[in-house]
């Protein structure tokens, strides 16, 4: 297991108070000890398969791929995933986790609502006391999430201060978990925060470049050219780009929601427009104000509502490692609406800003090239909202 200081680069870390830093200290001995342990390993494959129901397809696009009349498109397919997202590939492997260090009480940040209902469930599967964190605002235009995980037994907390978005949330998650440390496991959603969360959701997270990278190889015989996926925290994207990393060959491109357009404030496009400084415990890139305040974002998705991004990303950007552009919220409708026409695939609004990516890459490249998107999740979620853009 590499990187056990946390740090990628100059980024990641553990900026935060004494008490806090004890907690994590007891989560980061005991992830790093059961990641390499043959039964937890065993465990976490029968979880995977049997629950999530990995693996899932690797799935040619062949009617997108003739629309856009260039490259091959592949969409890794996470949607398909047991809660209709890449989440529960985090939460199984964490709830795991909990369970070996004896915590009887669950809680968790959520954006656009799929960490919360994936949460919610594994929390249910085990039978775990769970509480959700979410800003009032995402409560708003995600109440069907919301039901979801009050059926599945979650207790959901609105979020009522600051922005009451996404970040709210993980400073509310943040106090509860040093409030009760004790018996309480707090099951963070991206690929953020003070470590050892970024690493360890990666891992968790990583199982999706694993079964890409052995599927491509087996359909094509060859790894693909290009990555694409989407970005806000950017634990869909680690997971599909870290088993490539190495690959120098293949490209790796990031998707920022560039909201209303980077020439307005109603964006979030972290490393696109932001600076170096530190955001939750861990240095990253950060849209913030002089004072090192985070600023205001805004995304169609609110998945990706999020004034920072992870630190393995931020590395792979200051590296040249990774590339990382943005896709407005209209390019993101405009391939929500392209998917669903062309594939019979609804994919969710996240999801749809690598779509539109990859749409762009695609018309520019051959038709030898090869291009996978991480189909981060499906779009059951975002119908009544994009219903209600476009009446």
């Amino acid at each position: 297991m590499k990187n056990k200081n946390g740090y990628f680069g100059e980024f990641g870390g553990c900026y935060v108070p004494e008490a806090l830093e004890t907690v994590l200290k007891e989560v980061e001995s005991n992830f790093f000890k059961y990641i390499e342990d043959p039964d937890f390993l065993e465990e976490l494959a029968y979880y995977q398969k049997q629950f999530i129901g990995r693996e899932n397809p690797l799935y040619f696009a062949e009617r997108l791929t003739e629309k856009v009349g260039g490259a091959k498109i592949y969409l890794k397919r996470e949607d398909l995933n047991h809660t209709g997202a890449h989440k529960i590939n985090n939460t199984v492997g964490q709830v795991l986790l909990a369970k070996r260090m004896g915590k009887k009480r669950i809680i968790a940040e959520t954006g656009a609502g799929q960490h919360g209902v994936a949460t919610a469930t594994v929390c249910a599967l085990f039978g775990m006391d769970c509480t959700i964190y979410m800003g009032e605002v995402d409560t708003k235009r995600q109440e069907l999430n919301v039901f979801r995980m009050e059926l599945l037994g979650a207790k959901v907390v609105p979020v009522t201060f600051g922005t009451k978005t996404l970040k709210d949330a993980v400073d509310a998650a943040l106090i509860d978990f040093v409030e009760n440390a004790d018996d309480t496991f707090y099951l963070l959603g991206s690929a953020v925060g003070p470590h050892p969360y970024p690493i360890m959701v990666r891992e968790f997270q990583s199982v999706i470049g694993s079964e890409a990278r052995r599927q491509i190889l087996e359909v094509e015989n060859r790894l693909p050219d290009y990555l694409i996926a989407a970005v806000g925290g950017g634990s869909n994207a680690i997971g599909l780009f870290h088993p490539f990393v190495d690959d120098q060959e293949v490209k790796i491109i990031g998707v920022e929601p560039a909201g209303k357009g980077l020439d307005t404030t109603e964006h979030a496009a972290s490393i696109s427009l932001g600076s170096v400084g530190v955001l939750h415990g861990f240095k990253c890139y950060t849209l913030q104000d002089e004072d090192g305040e985070p600023l205001p974002v805004h995304s169609i998705a609110a998945g990706l509502d999020y004034p920072g991004v992870g630190p393995e990303h931020s590395y792979y950007h200051q590296s040249g490692r990774g590339e990382y552009v943005s896709i407005t919220d209209k390019e993101a409708l405009d391939a929500f609406f392209t998917l669903s026409k062309c594939e019979g695939i609804i994919p969710a609004i996240e999801s749809s800003h690598a779509i539109a990516h990859a749409i762009k890459v695609a018309k520019e490249l051959t038709k030898d090239k090869i291009i996978i998107v991480n189909l981060s999740g499906r779009g059951d979620k975002d119908v009544q909202q994009v219903k209600e853009m476009i009446s």
